[in-house]
């Protein structure tokens, strides 16, 4: 399906990327800032290239300076060797632990589809992309952009902060505005997941201090420090629940009724009620996995 460009001003786009997946619609997006020098945040799945470069070329974008990648995975850097061909003086940046799984991405690809099933066939293997291309967050340098580490979805997650907006990928979570008006906020917590890891990364986006925050999955806010401040109680409430759900239950202990009590106690998530039913499915999916990260995490 063709790429949906969203225009937020005149310098920021948000594309949404429409992978073959049901319930995946308005999940996966491309951010694009058009300006002094164009940029695009994460890329998306190798499946959606083709349409996020027909998007590019809709908007006029004839040449890219930068490709920033919040992190690896590949409904996020999936499609990065597409991009990369068609914008080769584009610099590629991501944090240093990322590179050589992207220049050879046979054990990325592997392990994406042992985890993902079904639905990392469905986004698509990964093209590798010449080492040439890449510099580490750790390297870059820029008066427009700065990155920021920050572990806590996964160990080689990057936020990058602007004068605009905080590209924030899953360091603060999951953020969707859905039809019925409602808003649903989740923590993006699979597994390996340190709580101090992901409240360390969340209180160093505090401290730069954003107006806007753009999520990889799904949208922007006006009221960055508030979301964070949200992301970071979240995750508190869900450690304290899931934590005596552990040590009430014991070898009981059940993932899916763990969700049952989070989505009636944490307010976040009462847009999952209202939900379409493939949308719902794929929530529950994902809330799973963030589950088995605070259990992994729990665990003595």
């Amino acid at each position: 399906m063709k790429a949906e460009p969203i225009k937020i001003s005149d310098n920021l786009f948000l594309i949404k990327l429409i992978p073959p997946i049901r319930g995946f619609d308005n999940f996966i997006g491309s951010w694009l800032y058009r300006g002094e020098k164009n940029f695009i945040v994460d890329v998306g799945p190798s499946v959606t290239a083709n349409s996020l470069l027909t998007a590019l070329d809709d908007l006029n974008i004839e040449s890219l300076d930068y490709i920033f990648l919040t992190h690896i995975h590949i409904d996020h850097a999936g499609g990065t060797g597409e991009i990369a061909e068609r914008f080769p003086n584009a610099t590629i940046i991501c944090h240093k632990a990322g590179i050589q799984h992207l220049v050879d991405p046979v054990r990325l690809w592997k392990g994406s589809v042992k985890t993902l099933g079904d639905t990392g066939r469905a986004y698509g293997p990964i093209k590798p992309v010449p080492e040439k291309c890449f510099t580490s967050a750790d390297d870059f340098v820029s008066d427009i952009v700065t990155p920021v580490i920050t572990p806590g979805h996964a160990q080689h997650h990057v936020s990058y902060n602007t004068d605009q907006c905080l590209f924030a990928g899953e360091a603060a979570g999951v953020y969707l505005s859905l039809p019925s008006g409602q808003e649903y906020f989740r923590p993006a917590t699979p597994p390996r997941f340190f709580m101090e890891t992901s409240v360390n990364s969340i209180n160093a986006l505090i401290k730069k201090k954003p107006e806007k925050i753009c999520y990889g999955h799904f949208g922007i806010k006006n009221n960055a420090v508030k979301m964070l401040e949200q992301q970071r109680a979240q995750l508190m409430l869900w450690n304290k629940i899931i934590d005596d759900e552990m040590k009430t239950k014991g070898e009981d202990f059940s993932i899916d009724l763990c969700i049952n009590r989070l989505t009636k106690e944490d307010p976040l998530l009462e847009g999952f009620f209202s939900m379409d039913e493939d949308v719902r499915e794929r929530e529950r999916v994902f809330l799973r996995n963030s589950v088995k990260g605070f259990a992994g995490y729990l665990s003595p």
